[in-house]
């Protein structure tokens, strides 16, 4: 019977990891739906990028206390998951604490970093989970957030505050276990563990048999735990722990502010100008700016997935400040959205075909568009490098050439442009005039 439970976790393990890389292809997949873009230039710098932004969470510092217990979670759920492997080693051999006997002097110390990690996390966790549900903190309070999302921010962290208990606990009946000599328990004898160890009080009226069924079941609910936040990750706004690598290092490296040109407007110009250039069978644009995520960049989307929901492009945001109804947030969350839901129509039926529907009006309204001042702010607020200007941008020209949406004055200024070649009402002969009358 001893095989039984090696078998019962391999089975488990498979079936886990099978799982999420399904889920991973497809998230690979839906990015891809994206317009090509060549992001491949000054390596050496988006690499800096990656390890201050991704790593190092550098804009995160903005608010040194909430950086610092950010930095516990993010730590700490790095560095514990080492603990895993010797989790996933001791599942698949039968074996237990398999690390122990290659390196006994060195063993208990990582297992106490461990541990003072683990009550880190836990602490943090409970501190923000009061913070985000009990203090008056608007982007916390925000519409963006109603529903599920709310409810996914919640569920992660009291996931976390369990999975560290339950490795404290596991370290603590096990270690008592070896203390009291108990079957195998008595062969690695590690000795009590930092924290662990003060648990010991509340468990020596427990009996060897309980102890067992108290360690063994800790382990498994711990890598049970594990194993469903992998698969539970791709459907949370916790992607981001693994996509803020990539999304950090493809940020866009131009000066802020600087605003892409359409080369399908610019070649369209050119062949208004000089028509001798336009080939005989030159096609015309498809599309104006973008109207659903197939007509994003692969970059837009993936900022989309890498999205945290954290609210602090949309604190930023002077229109939202002021009553306007854009939430930057709530931007990139609908284009993630729009593209789950196209991923889903693209599993049920291949290959994908219009639904009716489109990112622009159906998922993001022309008012929230049109409030968007440009001012690039919440590109400069987000922790992970997203841009939801450039997806502002695209749907809205797409607004303004395919729909011809535009405020009044906006409207004026294009007259102005197209006639005056300045956005100033006044003939080009008379632009000067102002230097004869002084």
């Amino acid at each position: 019977m001893a095989f039984l439970e090696p078998l019962a976790f391999i089975v488990l393990f498979a079936v886990a990891v099978g799982l999420f890389s399904k889920k991973a292809a497809a998230i690979r997949r839906n990015i891809l739906l994206g317009q090509k873009e060549s992001i491949n230039d000054q390596p050496a710098r988006r690499f800096k990028n990656m390890l201050l932004l991704a790593l190092g969470q550098k804009k995160m510092f903005h608010n040194p206390l909430v950086a610092i217990l950010h930095l516990w979670v993010y730590a700490g759920f790095i560095i514990i998951n080492i603990e895993i492997v010797e989790i996933i080693i001791d599942g698949l051999t039968g074996a237990h604490r398999i690390f122990f006997p290659l390196i006994p002097s060195l063993y208990p110390y990582l297992i106490n970093s461990f541990e003072v990690l683990a009550f880190l996390v836990l602490v943090a966790c409970i501190i923000f989970l009061v913070r985000r549900n009990a203090m008056p903190i608007k982007r916390f309070l925000s519409n963006d957030l109603a529903g599920w999302p709310r409810t996914d921010a919640n569920f992660i962290l009291i996931t976390e505050i369990v999975l560290m208990s339950l490795f404290l606990l596991m370290n603590a009946s096990d270690t008592l276990l070896q203390q009291r000599a108990v079957g195998h328990y008595a062969d690695r004898l590690t000795g009590n563990f930092i924290l662990s160890s003060l648990l010991h009080e509340g468990l020596h009226s427990f009996s060897d048999q309980t102890l067992i069924v108290m360690e063994r079941a800790s382990w498994w609910l711990h890598i049970v735990g594990i194993l469903a936040f992998l698969n539970y990750l791709p459907y949370s706004k916790h992607l981001h722990i693994v996509l803020a690598f990539p999304n950090a290092y493809y940020a866009r490296l131009a000066p802020a502010g600087k605003m892409e040109n359409m080369p399908s407007i610019q070649q369209e110009v050119l062949y208004a100008m000089q028509p001798e250039l336009a080939p005989a069978d030159a096609a015309a644009p498809q599309r104006f700016g973008a109207r659903d995520v197939n007509d994003l960049s692969w970059k837009n989307l993936l900022d989309a997935y890498s999205c945290t929901e954290c609210g602090r492009c949309s604190a930023a945001c002077p229109a939202r400040q002021t009553g306007k109804l854009l939430s930057p947030r709530k931007i990139m969350m609908d284009t993630r959205d729009r593209l789950e839901e196209v991923g889903r129509q693209i599993d049920d039926k291949q290959p994908w075909q219009e639904d009716g529907k489109s990112l622009l009006h159906s998922y993001i309204s022309t008012e929230e568009l049109m409030a968007c001042t440009t001012c690039n702010a919440c590109v400069e607020a987000c922790p992970v490098s997203i841009n939801p200007l450039d997806i502002i941008l695209q749907l809205r020209r797409n607004l303004v050439m395919e729909e011809s949406k535009t405020p009044a004055e906006w409207a004026a200024l294009f007259s102005n442009v197209e006639n005056n070649f300045a956005p100033w009402k006044f003939s080009p002969d008379d632009r000067d005039s102002w230097t004869r009358s002084v």
